[in-house]
């Protein structure tokens, strides 16, 4: 695995519940396919309000939570870029890819995101390769998500979405601010990785809308978005306590899943 830091280049409806779409597993050896190369953008330049600091940083296990997430990525993945805020991406509190490059996957590119999710996005796409077939777009506050979400989200990208997006079915009961609880059963919660079709995405964005869901983008142009299984061990460190349940999962021997996950 390779770093190349790069600078900044360039810019730098409630989801109802369908059918889930059955997905074998991908032979990761295909991802390598002409014209189908696939590629990661991590998204990782928040400044984590709600935790309390950048929760991206944070350790976890032997690493810091970006590692585990890019490691994930990296295994399924001819190439990550990994989007950091500026102050991370050079002098004393750079982020190495050290750790994550002992996943012995593909290339690790690391550059500066923007002052929006979206924003941090477009930076990402930028340092993507031309080639690339597939985008895959994740969280680099999720850590814990296993091979066979992200071959599951590739896998439905080619057999013919435009998108595709791993959900989980909600547990809790739904209420409105206003009166009235929602029917959980028509609700999924949706989870990244996200895998699109690089050009795609690269033409949902390059109209400059905002969205903290890109699939929101590509369903906005006319795209096509299926949903998938995802895994309730995929969660995305919010608050401390999430911290908590993920060295738990971790500890337990339930993190990074790589058999077919629970789909909620």
């Amino acid at each position: 695995m390779r770093w190349r830091p790069r600078g900044l280049r360039g810019w730098c409806r409630p989801w109802q519940r369908p059918t889930l779409v059955a997905v074998s597993s991908t032979d990761r050896e295909s991802y390598g396919t002409p014209g189908t190369t696939v590629w990661a953008i991590v998204v990782a330049a928040g400044e984590g309000h709600r935790f309390g600091g950048a929760k991206q940083f944070q350790p976890l296990g032997d690493r810091c939570v970006i590692d585990w997430a890019v490691q994930g990525a990296a295994r399924c993945c001819q190439g990550v870029v990994v989007v950091l805020a500026e102050e991370r991406t050079v002098g004393k509190d750079a982020w190495s890819p050290a750790i994550a490059a002992g996943s012995g996957g593909g290339s690790v590119v690391v550059t500066a995101g923007g002052v929006l999710r979206s924003d941090s996005v477009r930076c990402g796409l930028s340092a993507v390769p031309g080639d690339a077939g597939i985008v895959l777009v994740h969280d680099g506050a999720r850590p814990l998500a296993g091979d066979a979400v992200f071959e599951r989200v590739v896998q439905a990208v080619r057999d013919g979405a435009d998108a595709a997006v791993p959900v989980i079915d909600l547990t809790d009961t739904i209420r409105r601010r206003d009166g009235g609880t929602v029917d959980r059963r028509e609700l999924v919660a949706v989870q990244t990785p996200q895998a699109f079709r690089a050009d795609i995405l690269r033409a949902a964005h390059a109209a400059g809308a905002d969205a903290t869901d890109d699939a929101t983008l590509v369903e906005a142009a006319g795209g096509t978005v299926t949903l998938v299984a995802g895994d309730s061990r995929n969660l995305k460190i919010t608050e401390p306590h999430d911290l908590a349940v993920a060295e738990a999962l971790l500890s337990n021997g339930e993190g990074l899943d790589t058999g077919g996950g629970d789909g909620g």
